[in-house]
């Protein structure tokens, strides 16, 4: 391949922690593109995909979470970067097409009527009229004679409270009374009463965005003592931001690298994907993964707390099983032995042995076994599908034939076969993105979770900039190629525990409002 890049290029790429390889690498992924996931069925309660735990098993596992925790450290992993704009796109094509007209809100812009119908419901309502009096604009005021666009550019613009560009963790979402909380103060709230350690303390990471990291630094020196006497907890919060190294170049339709006004190369950030590097950094014995915006009110969180208890105290009896598994295989383990760690492997993790796994000698199955059993776990909560766009459980095939339980993003799947889109019709569950997970090998160790990833299950979106069409790259997704060789297990939770707000009017929902 010619060379592409000049000095000036590969200062720059060397200036991102990337080498001249790998972003040849990427280039050469935009030309060949990524082979579509193979999807073999659904995953379902009915043919075993998805756990259908009891009651008694519910209370089972709750109980053995409080007592197998004891001495292990928990962490709570939450992906917060990326501003807020999104859930405000329905505010911002209104404040630039509205000019007082009435019938433009009732006709053109009915969830932007909702939202001015019912602004005194948001829970942040107070800090945009007090930002306004300040301003000497008497909110009312604005309101009666139909400055609506004035109104919420109060609430968006940087100079004012500026909520279309901070973080979604920052933002103020529920009430208590005359206080309000943010994402980031309910995610505290909620490690308390599910992640605390023997020792009373709570450990917190959050992977956010470099221009934000002061402001979620500065929200949590101002709530950390009052939550840590709330709820008698010892706070240890971090952060880190997504690596620039898992950056990817952008090309144009003819996959050439495209450039900016200055003449330097475009590079875009990989995606959720990336966090598996800031992942593989944290040291716990167990990790809950969960996104910035899926919390709900204090009379909303018992079923997730109990939930979260549930699928930890699963997972770490599991584990425990397959460490017990492992060390028989390391000593020698007889054939009744492997017939025992089979069934488990099959039936306790849903494992799929591989083609011409019957043939092998002992010593054979022994090794493919110990190499199965031998691997990151992890449970993801499952709730059934009410419309959301986004990934699902499904039992895939990948490129080398071996079968197991993946989350898909629909992106992934080839719309195109009437085959693989009756099995995306036939799914009934959704990734709501409920994650716990466990890092450590049978010996103590921990994996190197870059290890398990499956580099071909990346995807490529287009976008426009101007008049330019450019292409861009995201790594596998952190919940679903990035974790593609990792146990995997899926469980059914119920609905209550996934409340995301991915528009400013989801929060009027009675899930985000006071009780």
């Amino acid at each position: 391949m010619a060379k592409i890049f000049n000095d000036a290029d590969l200062r720059q790429i060397a200036s991102l922690g990337l080498t001249e390889d790998v972003v040849m690498r990427q280039i050469e992924n935009f030309r060949k593109g990524f082979p579509k996931t193979q999807l073999i069925d659904a995953a379902t309660v009915e043919n075993g995909g998805i756990l259908r735990l009891d009651d008694n098993e519910i209370d089972k596992y709750a109980k053995l979470y409080q007592k197998v925790s004891k001495g292990k450290k928990i962490l709570k992993f939450v992906p917060a970067s990326g501003a807020a704009t999104r859930m405000f796109k329905d505010l911002y094509a209104f404040t630039s097409t509205y000019f007082g007209i009435d019938y433009t809100i009732e006709k053109e812009h009915p969830t932007v009527k909702d939202f001015l119908e019912k602004i005194r419901t948001f829970a942040f309502f107070d800090d945009l009229e007090a930002c306004m009096a300040k301003a000497h604009a008497d909110f009312g005021d604005y309101m009666d004679r139909g400055d609506f666009a004035t109104v919420i550019n109060f609430l968006l613009k940087d100079q004012y409270m500026g909520y279309g560009n901070l973080p979604k963790g920052l933002l103020k979402f529920h009430r208590y009374g005359h206080t309000q909380r943010t994402p980031l103060e309910e995610h505290i709230v909620e490690g308390a009463e599910y992640a605390r350690q023997s020792d009373g303390s709570v450990n917190l990471h959050f992977t956010v965005s470099p221009e934000h990291k002061s402001l979620f630094r500065k929200r949590v020196a101002q709530v950390k003592t009052y939550y840590e006497t709330a709820f008698n907890v010892k706070l240890h919060i971090t952060f880190s931001e997504q690596k620039h190294y898992t950056d990817i170049i952008a090309v144009n339709e003819q996959n050439d690298p495209v450039r900016d006004d200055e003449g330097r190369l475009i590079f875009r950030p990989g995606g959720h994907g990336a966090l598996i590097e800031n992942l593989n950094e944290q040291r716990a014995d167990l990790i809950f993964v969960k996104n910035i915006d899926n919390v709900v009110p204090d009379w909303m969180k018992h079923t997730t707390i109990i939930y979260k208890k549930v699928l930890a105290g699963l997972l770490l009896d599991l584990q425990q099983q397959a460490f017990k598994h492992l060390h028989t295989i390391d000593k020698g383990a007889t054939p009744a032995q492997i017939k025992a760690i089979e069934k488990f492997a099959q039936n306790s993790l849903h494992l799929v042995l591989p083609e011409g796994y019957d043939a092998l000698s002992h010593e054979e199955k022994a090794q493919t076994l110990h190499r199965l059993l031998n691997r990151p776990m992890r449970i993801c909560g499952m709730v059934k599908n009410q419309g959301e766009p986004g990934g699902g459980p499904f039992i895939t095939q990948n490129t080398h034939g071996i079968k197991s339980l993946q989350i898909v993003e629909t992106a992934q799947i080839n719309r195109k076969d009437p085959a693989q889109e009756a099995i995306l019709a036939g799914a009934t569950h959704f990734n709501p993105v409920d994650l716990v997970c466990t890092t450590k090998n049978y010996r103590g160790r921990y994996f190197d979770l870059r290890q398990f990833v499956d580099p071909e299950t990346g995807f490529i979106s287009k976008k426009t900039k101007g008049a330019t069409v450019l292409k861009s790259q995201e790594l596998p997704g952190l919940w679903n190629g990035a974790m593609a060789n990792w146990t995997t297990l899926f469980v059914e939770v119920p609905l209550a525990t996934f409340n995301p707000v991915k528009t400013v009017n989801d929060l009027l929902r009675k899930e985000h409002l006071e009780n």
